[in-house]
């Protein structure tokens, strides 16, 4: 009954209340990134939710999209900006995300969203992932986040799947408060992003 009815309507009711209470703080960080990166304070991504179904992730962006002579894109770490910086590590970037769990694309706790193309490098236990709603936060992201590899994650993303409960999304919430204060497992040391998943070695 949790996973299939108190979870989605929580998680709608809660993302709603909390969008409207810090709806100056989001218009703020609209501003800011806007001023940024010339206009542009939204990344927007499609990425693969629950059983699968591709839907359009809400981020705020924090890299420019500046380009070499070649007019390819910088490295990340070339690309992010100040304000972007800020908003990472302070990990006020997943804000806009509220939106994706108001419209039922994803849910507060739960494996986080990655790549599309992803999907055809997975092994079949690490499909299951899918078998629920995306997540803001997961059980993989207080257990490493970043710090962690590729594989580690997956195998955390599986085991929350076959154990969700609602005693185990508090735990994650309250775990990701601790790391979000304590700015614990932003990045992997000295780049602006994790690096690419290729499939099993």
């Amino acid at each position: 009954m949790y996973k299939a009815t108190v979870k989605p309507f929580l998680d709608f009711l809660v993302s709603l209340i909390v969008l409207i209470v810090i709806s100056p703080i989001f218009l703020l960080i609209t501003i800011f990134l806007s001023i940024a990166n010339n206009g542009k304070p939204f990344f927007f991504q499609k990425r693969p939710g629950g059983n699968e179904k591709i839907f359009t992730i809400i981020k705020f962006k924090t890299m420019n999209d500046r380009t070499d002579n070649d007019g390819k894109l910088l490295p990340d770490a070339n690309r992010l900006t100040r304000v972007g910086a800020f908003v990472r590590a302070t990990s006020l970037d997943e804000i806009p995300q509220l939106i994706n769990v108001v419209k039922g694309e994803m849910s507060f706790v739960g494996p986080r969203p990655l790549l599309p193309h992803y999907i055809a490098l997975y092994t079949k236990t690490q499909k299951q992932r899918h078998d629920v709603r995306p997540g803001i936060t997961g059980w993989a992201q207080v257990m490493g986040r970043n710090a962690i590899s590729w594989e580690k994650k997956f195998e955390y993303d599986v085991w929350y799947v076959a154990n969700q409960s609602f005693l185990l999304d508090l735990k994650i919430l309250l775990m990701t408060v601790k790391k979000v204060i304590f700015k614990e497992d932003i990045n992997t040391e000295g780049v602006a992003t994790t690096t690419p998943f290729t499939g099993k070695k």
